[in-house]
């Protein structure tokens, strides 16, 4: 039978929809199980087009094994960090200042108060590139909860007041305009690092950066501005043409495993694709081409 996520829109809640964790979404009813049933609750965070997400999943989340030992210790909680950037970014701030490292999935383990206390990314089914399995794991954290809770909710308490002291120490708006000398400076450290060869900036992997072609095409845009408009185009046909683009599904991947843009890690981010959809408009607003225009 599928679990509660059969009723949620988001598609990467949906695709776990038929694991055997008896996976919740992020809401009161699953704060409510964690409280009533007075156990840890595991959150994980992932986005569709998240490779080691549906790794993690063939491996951990679809093994009746595994799954039974996660609904028997612990209340588990599916997020979608598309939907919810504002969860997902509280999280990963902590796992982030346990660890010293993030990405996705992230898996966050939290008291029924919802304080986190102990989290990672990727675990694998069995102990391997120097990290314990996710049975293991699960093992270890639901062996504290039940022997050594007092010391687990104290840490936990510490962790919290430390996430929500950076949170809350948000840097002030700079609201001075950068003066010209400063934009110049801005466009020769792009240009320094704009790759001759194959276009874009850096070597592998070698992701679009879409802010880097703003910069560079309002810059273009001003008298004198044809080197930096030229370096922003450039990319963009470099990006048009190479395998970082899905020439069959359409929009762009996250980024190019090699720095000739051939071979593209299969995964694409919404942010990404919405900034390079308005860069190719702007950079088609000078004078056609053809190229451009059907990546667009």
């Amino acid at each position: 039978m599928p679990n509660l996520l059969a009723l949620e829109k988001s598609p990467y809640l949906l695709q776990h929809k038929d694991n055997p964790v008896d996976w919740r979404p992020w809401g009161e009813e699953a704060f409510r199980a964690a409280r009533e049933r007075n156990v840890p609750l595991i959150l994980s965070i992932g986005y569709s087009t998240c490779h080691w997400c549906h790794v993690m999943e063939r491996e951990c989340f679809e093994d009746a094994e595994i799954a039974a030992a996660m609904n028997r210790d612990f209340v588990c909680v599916k997020l979608d960090r598309e939907e919810r950037p504002d969860v997902d970014k509280l999280y990963m701030t902590a796992v982030q200042a346990m660890t010293g490292q993030g990405g996705w999935p992230l898996n966050v383990f939290l008291t029924p108060g919802l304080k986190p206390f102990f989290g990672g990314t990727y675990f694998p089914p069995a102990p391997a590139w120097g990290r314990p399995s996710w049975p293991q794991l699960l093992e270890r954290v639901a062996g504290l909860w039940r022997e050594r809770r007092g010391e687990v909710e104290a840490d936990a308490e510490r962790l919290a007041a430390g996430v929500a002291s950076f949170v809350a120490a948000r840097p002030k708006p700079f609201r001075a305009k950068p003066g010209a000398e400063v934009l110049a400076r801005a466009e020769k450290a792009f240009e320094a690092a704009y790759d001759p060869v194959n276009a874009g900036f850096g070597g592998a992997p070698k992701f679009p950066l879409p802010a880097n072609q703003r910069f560079l095409l309002r810059r273009g845009a001003r008298p004198g501005g044809e080197r930096a408009r030229e370096l922003a185009v450039s990319t963009l046909r470099a990006i048009a043409r190479g395998g970082i683009r899905d020439q069959i599904g359409g929009g762009f991947h996250r980024y190019s495993t090699d720095a000739e843009w051939r071979i593209p890690h299969f995964e694409k981010m919404l942010y990404d694709n919405a900034q390079l959809i308005e860069n190719l408009a702007d950079a088609l607003r000078a004078g056609p081409d053809a190229e451009l225009a059907r990546a667009l």
